[in-house]
């Protein structure tokens, strides 16, 4: 499946205002700022194309990594972070603080699977996993005809070349999602801790950004990485089917769909929807495909220095999720489960303003 490509939604992210420019009403422009995750930027650029059709809402949405939204979140520059993971630790303080004393909440607005994608000609179909994928990524497997992969590949004529992982050497949601996963599925071959950045040192090659990695990889040949679903098909690479316990799994919509069966939030009673991504990491359903990311729109719950942000964000998320889940399959995510679309709408209609949630 090849990525469909809008030149105008790339315009999206040079638009300059990044506050609201009017309160509802009236027909004027609002605009709402949101920067970060690299992973959901072909979403947003989706999201904002069905907000300009059909409403007064511009989103300008800088895809900039996860880390890095983060901060401009935090330092009160955008109105939302788009990010990968969650808030950890002193982040979570910080973000407090720019609401004014409000929690932060996380909203997982669509689902990104995540390819295990690489080029390696004359091999259109290879099987990989888990411990395979963490041996590779970690440089205990250098060769594309090592007997482990050989093993999972029978009759497949591999070649005897070296392997080039390709890594994101930006602070990267999706990084600390992947290392997650292997620590999850793959425990005795990936002994680092999960976070933003690439554990392993001197190990393969690293590349900013999604974009990055997947044109790093389509012009090297024998090289791997991880990457979101859409940046592999954009660049027409190969994407493995992975085995995560009950044999391989081509990775597709109905693989990936099957996998959110299995997906719960840490704190089912709370606002802030964080995904249970342990869990989701960790399933081995049969034809399941459990290498999702739910990317997060983090907002604060209260505390904009104005009604009118709070106001705009609840219109903006309102009809993403009601409208703009459609059409997100074909440029690489999965749209939210409909059982958990009434919760994220909770969500988006306890946000309140200037005040307190």
């Amino acid at each position: 499946m090849r990525i469909k490509r809008n030149g105008a939604l790339a315009a999206v992210s040079t638009i300059a205002a990044l506050t609201l420019v009017t309160a509802c009403g009236g027909g004027d422009t609002q605009t709402v700022s949101g920067e970060g995750s690299t992973a959901q930027q072909k979403a947003m650029e989706h999201f904002s194309q069905i907000l300009s059709d059909d409403s007064d809402i511009v989103l300008d949405y800088t895809g900039s990594g996860s880390g890095d939204g983060i901060k401009k979140f935090i330092a009160g520059d955008v109105d939302f972070a788009g990010s990968d993971s969650a808030l950890k630790g002193d982040e979570i303080t910080q973000a407090k603080e720019r609401c004014n004393g409000n929690d932060p909440w996380h909203l997982p607005l669509v689902v990104g699977p995540v390819a295990i994608a690489y080029n390696l000609e004359g091999v259109d179909n290879l099987k990989l996993d888990s411990a395979v994928i963490a041996k590779i990524f970690n440089g205990k497997i250098t060769k594309w005809n090592d007997p482990a992969i050989a093993a999972l590949n029978p009759g497949v004529q591999l070649p005897g070349g070296d392997i080039v992982p390709v890594y994101r050497s930006d602070s990267s949601g999706t990084t600390d999602n992947f290392q997650r996963f292997l620590q999850n599925s793959a425990p005795n071959d990936w002994p680092y801790e999960h976070s933003k950045e690439f554990a392993p040192k001197n190990v393969g090659s690293g590349a900013s950004k999604s974009t990055g990695v997947g044109d790093t990889v389509k012009k090297t040949p024998g090289s791997i990485t991880y990457v979101e679903w859409g940046f592999a098909t954009e660049n027409d690479l190969g994407v493995a089917d992975i085995d995560f316990g009950a044999g391989p799994v081509e990775l597709n919509a109905a693989s990936a769909g099957k996998a959110l069966d299995e997906l719960a939030f840490k704190n089912p009673d709370s606002k802030d929807l964080v995904v249970d991504t342990d869990a989701l990491f960790a399933s081995k359903a049969p034809g399941a495909y459990p290498l999702l990311l739910t990317p997060y729109s983090i907002v604060c719950s209260a505390g904009y220095s104005d009604d009118a942000t709070s106001t705009t964000l609840k219109d903006a998320f309102t009809k993403i999720l009601n409208d703009g889940q459609t059409g997100l399959e074909e440029i690489g995510y999965v749209p939210v489960p409909q059982n958990f679309k009434a919760k994220l709408q909770g969500t988006v209609d306890a946000l309140a303003g200037s005040g307190n949630a």
